[in-house]
């Protein structure tokens, strides 16, 4: 039976021969592991997938949540699902033994989660935002937050959101007029409105716990001015009870072109005047807080955008390899047997350019995952700071090159399957609706290309950016090892030390004050800078795919090579296309910025 969700044993190769998950049972946090508990783990996550999330996909979609008399209403599927994944330990997967968890890494926790978000991403997405606020709570609630909220989020028992969006705001957080007045009591009391919040609503948890974004009365201007606030849809008695319904409002649902299983919610907030919330840590300081829960749903929707084309990579070769159709190029003779699609060269292209896509965002999403755990266990505090340095500057590669490329490979998925692919009977066209909403969730490309050129690449002076590009390099330095690497590690070599070249002088531009020159087009930045770490770590995997070969089971010799040539596929056809932009971003081409409103 072919693999639906990922490919076991390319999740054996990440873990075990690429990222060295084993190694990490050497530190303390993790030392009661070892690969038995890694692999138990995995393959709990897979049997609820496939038995509890997988089935109800397709019925998610079809049946989307519904507004019936204030409330949102669910497929009865998606409750037990969730049920057992808490029960199973994976909410609080990477917690400590004490407090119920199970002290994984997240290198294994996001291991497992690809699963879910693979089998069912609009049903995942429920717990992924739940993590999200139980860690916000966690570093920066106080003591009764902590006691009266975070428990229940642990046990399930609360879901959460995160409550940014307004009507007329949009990504510009600064513009936000969600208000927080002072009540006597220590509370304070939220009014305004919020739209696009998924979760918002929903009749699975006894409680939903609001992170909201709001500004206090004395706030100063713009960002500056954001607080964050503890909002719950039920008051909690100090008993830990349940109390009356607090002011927030369920307005209506969105309907979105995917993720049609997850709510997406307009929420008012003291529609009556009686919204109670409560502030986390201090006044002013709530984009900072809440940028932690952006960040990890930033490269939880990059993984989310990894795993749905994951789906639809395994989904079209299964049925490339399964349908009759045509015969070889040189083939004459009509009476001959037809052979499978999987023959043809155009159907092989899309199946190794959608593989060079998932497998390379795959292995990039895990990494990302292995340096979190670096930020929480390496033994010094230089080694943590350099690591959550790297990991910032990755986050928005992480975020928002799947959510392009992977994209694409849906839609290479919808090719392959001719007109099947473009019918509802099929899934492949549900995996494009779903993944095409991911280049904006948690920020567009364009903003998370402005995060990168404008702030990322600079920040203290560049450290991250060398430290990657020493990472590279020691990576090129490992392949010439390889007479076989060459062809592959030279256009990385050659796109690397171009870019490095092309930043420096971006760089200057806004050092200069050009800031609208030099940010005109970070979007081909975003590209150019995200196919040179895909390269790097394509290369990264065809090092390991050389040492497989000389040394591994006969029976994985197809597994490697195949690795080695998605790994010559990207490196020989995409690396060497960007090119094309860093000419573009090289020569300040004004295409784009000199374009008057009028002309259109």
């Amino acid at each position: 039976m072919s693999e639906s969700l990922l490919s076991s044993r390319n999740l054996a190769f990440e873990l075990y021969e690429v990222l060295d998950a084993e190694a990490l049972t050497q530190r303390e946090r993790f030392a009661e592991h070892n690969r038995e508990t890694f692999d138990a783990a995995i393959a709990t996550a897979r049997g609820i997938a496939e038995e509890l999330f997988a089935p109800h996909n397709r019925k998610n979609d079809e049946h989307e949540p519904q507004y019936v008399d204030g409330a949102a209403v669910l497929i009865p599927e998606v409750e037990p699902a969730l049920r057992a994944f808490h029960e199973a330990g994976f909410l609080n997967a990477t917690r400590d033994f004490e407090h119920g968890g199970m002290q994984l890494p997240n290198l294994l926790s996001q291991a497992c989660f690809a699963h879910f978000q693979s089998a069912n991403i609009a049903t995942s997405s429920y717990s992924m935002l739940t993590m999200g606020v139980a860690n916000l709570i966690e570093a920066f609630g106080n003591d009764e937050q902590k006691a009266r909220y975070l428990q229940p989020i642990i046990d399930g028992r609360f879901f959460g959101t995160m409550c940014l969006t307004e009507p007329h705001a949009g990504s510009s957080l600064s513009d936000i007029r969600t208000k927080a007045e002072p009540h006597a009591d220590g509370s304070y009391r939220i009014k305004g409105n919020k739209i696009f919040i998924s979760g918002g609503d929903q009749p699975i948890s006894e409680n939903i716990v609001h992170m909201v974004l709001a500004k206090l009365p004395d706030a100063p201007p713009g960002v500056k001015g954001i607080s964050l606030f503890l909002v719950p849809k039920f008051h909690v008695s100090d008993d830990g009870s349940l109390g009356a319904r607090n002011d927030v409002t369920l307005a209506g649902l969105f309907h979105k072109m995917g993720w049609r299983g997850t709510t997406s919610t307009a929420l008012n907030f003291g529609d009556n005047g009686e919204c109670v919330g409560y502030l986390v840590g201090k006044p002013h300081h709530g984009l900072s807080y809440m940028f932690q829960m952006m960040n990890e749903a930033r490269i939880g929707v990059g993984m989310g955008a990894i795993m749905l084309g994951y789906a639809g990579y395994l989904y079209s070769l299964d049925y490339a390899r399964n349908r009759p159709q045509g015969r070889h190029a040189d083939g004459k003779d009509p009476s001959s047997p037809q052979i499978s699609i999987v023959e043809h060269a155009d159907v092989r292209r899309m199946l190794l350019t959608q593989k060079a896509y998932v497998e390379g965002a795959f292995d990039l999403g895990l990494y990302a995952a292995r340096l979190f755990d670096d930020t929480q266990t390496l033994p010094t505090e230089d080694e943590r700071r350099k690591a959550l340095e790297l990991l910032d500057l990755l986050t928005p590669i992480v975020k928002s090159w799947p959510s392009e490329f992977c994209l694409k490979a849906n839609e290479l998925a919808i090719q392959i399957l001719g007109g099947h692919g473009y019918t509802r009977e099929y899934p492949v066209e549900q995996y494009y609706r779903d993944n095409r909403l991911n280049p904006i969730h948690e920020g567009t490309h364009g903003i998370q290309s402005l995060d990168l050129l404008g702030r990322k690449v600079s920040m203290n002076n560049g450290a991250a950016l060398k430290q990657l590009m020493a990472l590279i390099q020691a990576t090129c330095q490992r392949a010439s090892q390889f007479d076989s690497l060459d062809r592959l590690r030279q256009p990385l070599e050659q796109l690397v030390q171009r870019l490095g070249g092309v930043t420096l002088a971006l760089l200057g531009d806004l050092l200069a004050g050009k800031v609208n020159q030099g940010l005109a087009n970070s979007a081909l930045y975003l590209k150019a800078f995200g196919h040179a770490v895909i390269g790097w770590r394509w290369l990264e995997q065809a090092i390991r795919a050389e040492e497989g070969l000389a040394t591994g089971n006969p029976a994985d010799a197809d597994f490697y090579k195949g690795k080695l040539q998605a790994a010559r596929y990207f490196l020989t056809w995409e690396v060497p296309s960007c090119q094309h932009e860093l000419n573009i971003l090289e020569a300040r081409d004004d295409t784009c910025l000199g374009m008057h409103d009028a002309w259109f």
